[in-house]
């Protein structure tokens, strides 16, 4: 998905935190266009840009797409970064200039390498009414960022408790370890309570965890999140308990060491520097030629002759590291 937004918000939209847990409010944010997409963005924000290595939360729907128009995002590019495709509703079609041509389905994650530069489309189907999941993306470690790009699939069975259901798409919770490569340790699943249930979970004490509320509220280590709300959990614990209330709950749970690494993060680039993301930006307008996407560094999607989107200007001041 395309960050349409330029930069990332400089709101601050945290509550203070309660037993180490913090409250993370979302903000709406359109993706660009006349009847635009809006999503709700956790992350990054002022002051907590990167939870493990995942630096980018857009999480929206159900949203009917003969209201909102759908996801039509056209060729754009990536570097830095890996994305993660997750949907509760819908599909979505996925093409990229690595040669890969893949749906995104229900409880099937999608994961695109960006590496060292890639460009790719995502549109939702004529067949897809109501469209409903999160975009996620995974900044790359400076060892590992200029590898080629690629693109990896999993459909992860349920694993099934008393009041719970959860599917494990990257790395490991519950039993189960999902195959699909990162560069960092890395934990993404989602996780479905019945009404009134206590689930605690055996975590790695090393990793920082973020609860996504998809539906329904619940508590996160003692503290409430409402549906929408990120909570964040410093590491230190081997444990983390989610207790629902009187109403089914659907969460993601993303987590992993923190980063430790500054990044320099503009539209849908993850670089180190401020001159990185003028070169890399000034490398993909290079590519659009009258309005149509011409062979160059991030190459053209497969099977897309789509106009391209141009970058945004760059801000007068300088970008700024986060970590």
């Amino acid at each position: 998905m395309s960050n349409l937004e330029q930069k990332p918000s400089e709101l601050d939209c945290r509550t203070a935190p309660a037993n180490g847990v913090e409250i993370m409010k979302p903000r709406d944010v359109p993706l660009g266009g006349p009847r635009a997409m809006r999503v709700r963005r956790t992350l990054p924000q002022r002051e907590r840009s990167l939870i493990g290595a995942w630096c980018f939360v857009d999480h929206y729907g159900p949203d009917e797409v003969a209201d909102s128009g759908g996801m039509v995002v056209p060729p754009h590019p990536h570097t830095g970064l890996q994305t993660v495709s997750w949907l509760f509703t819908g599909e979505v079609e996925h093409r990229d200039s690595a040669g890969h041509h893949a749906m995104v389905r229900p409880g099937e994650v999608n994961l695109m390498t960006a590496g060292r530069g890639i460009s790719h489309s995502e549109v939702s189907p004529s067949t897809t009414t109501t469209l409903h999941g999160a975009q996620l993306w995974v900044a790359l470690p400076d060892a590992d960022r200029f590898v080629d790009p690629g693109f990896a699939h999993h459909a992860p069975a349920p694993a099934t408790g008393p009041g719970y259901e959860a599917r494990v798409f990257l790395g490991s919770l519950l039993g189960d370890t999902s195959p699909v490569p990162t560069y960092t340790p890395l934990l993404g699943a989602e996780i479905l309570l019945s009404p009134g249930t206590d689930l605690v979970l055996d975590v790695d004490p090393t990793f920082e965890h973020g609860v996504l509320v998809d539906s329904g509220v619940l508590s996160v280590d003692g503290v409430e999140a409402k549906q929408h709300d990120l909570a964040y959990v410093p590491p230190g614990s081997s444990t983390l308990t989610l207790t629902s209330y009187d109403e089914p709950v659907r969460l993601l749970l993303l987590g992993g060491p923190p980063f430790g690494e500054a990044i320099v993060m503009w539209w849908n680039i993850v670089a180190r520097t401020h001159e990185e993301v003028v070169s890399w930006r000034a490398e993909w307008q290079g590519q659009i030629v009258d309005g149509r996407l011409a062979d160059g560094w991030f190459g053209i999607p497969v099977g897309d002759e789509r106009a391209p989107i141009p970058a945004p200007p760059l801000p007068n001041a300088r970008l700024r590291e986060r970590r």
